[in-house]
């Protein structure tokens, strides 16, 4: 998994509460069985019109957030069912940062496992940020990870908290798989003493 240390990028406002999983990335496309090819279809009902054609009423589709990496959105982002193609189309779409006041907790962990950093603000200061977004064309952020801080670019800088275990897993890009084969000698040895109980409980029978 690729690691997550500081990033600096521009912001898209995503002024919406609730934002469920169906509406990150509709149900229709969950039929691939790659992992990849999911970011084309990211905000899908909301992005394009009947046609397919751009919905020019979305705001993320406006000329000054393009290749923007760092997503500020609403209360109880990520709600509804635990798909992890939610984050997948995210990450592949370009966001590594989305700053919320909440996030549903399945949604939450998911973002840890696929390079994204979801960050917890307090609602007043995520106001703040959507009226300076709004305000400022090409706004930008610096995000760093290992300093737990949220950097302007006029210096201001936000502190933000973290579990250290996930703000370790994002620093050092380790994903499940990793993890597992990080206690690897401790699984073997485990398996070898299952496997002798088991034969001393045969022997003894």
């Amino acid at each position: 998994m690729e690691k997550f240390i500081k990033i600096t990028g521009i912001v898209a406002p995503l002024d919406k509460m609730n934002v469920d999983t169906d509406q990150i990335i509709p149900k229709q496309f969950l039929k691939r069985i790659e992992r990849t090819g999911f970011g084309e279809f990211l905000f899908y009902d909301w992005r394009y019109l009947d046609d397919e054609s751009l919905n020019p009423e979305f705001i993320l589709n406006e000329e000054r957030y393009d290749g923007a990496s760092i997503l500020l959105s609403r209360d109880n982002f990520g709600s509804g069912s635990s798909r992890e193609h939610a984050p997948w189309a995210l990450r592949e779409y370009g966001f590594r940062v989305i700053i919320a006041p909440s996030f549903a907790d399945i949604f939450y962990s998911n973002c840890f496992k696929n390079s994204i950093l979801p960050v917890v603000l307090d609602p007043d200061t995520v106001e703040k940020l959507f009226q300076e977004v709004y305000t400022s064309p090409g706004y930008r952020l610096t995000v760093d990870l290992e300093n737990q801080e949220i950097i302007k670019e006029n210096g201001e800088s936000i502190f933000f908290e973290i579990e250290e275990f996930k703000k370790k897993t994002l620093l050092e890009g380790l994903d499940d798989i990793t993890l597992t084969l990080m206690s690897e000698e401790k699984i073997d040895s485990y398996e070898k003493r299952m496997r002798k109980e088991r034969s001393w409980a045969l022997t003894a029978r």
